[in-house]
């Protein structure tokens, strides 16, 4: 018992009294603290991941027809406009994961 005393977390290294909850696994120690700290982490990266897939990019033709109803005329530039910003939604949501395949940068003016 006396080597109970002396345990502790194995992740911030608080003892066992001055937490609420130890846990212990095969020579390691966790706190109710660090599961807290741990549980935070993966929700929030997990609530980053939803967002992510609930994003919905619009098609260039959608984003056209946007324009259509507060624009009058200016065919041209619509559609510029529109394949514009639905290249460059595709490259901010994509990021990384085109694996190394580039999306052209435009300028617009």
């Amino acid at each position: 018992m006396s080597s109970d005393r002396h345990l502790r977390c194995s992740f911030c290294g608080k003892s066992k009294e001055s937490v609420k909850k130890f846990i212990s696994g095969p020579s390691v120690y966790i706190c109710n603290e660090c599961i807290s700290l741990c549980n935070e982490i993966l929700a929030e990266e997990e609530e980053r991941e939803n967002q992510d897939a609930s994003i919905e990019t619009l098609k260039p033709e959608e984003i056209k027809a946007a324009l259509d109803e507060y624009v009058i005329g200016q065919e041209q530039a619509k559609r510029a406009l529109s394949v514009a910003v639905y290249n460059h939604y595709k490259r901010v949501h994509q990021g990384d994961k085109l694996g190394g395949v580039e999306i052209d940068k435009a300028n617009v003016l």
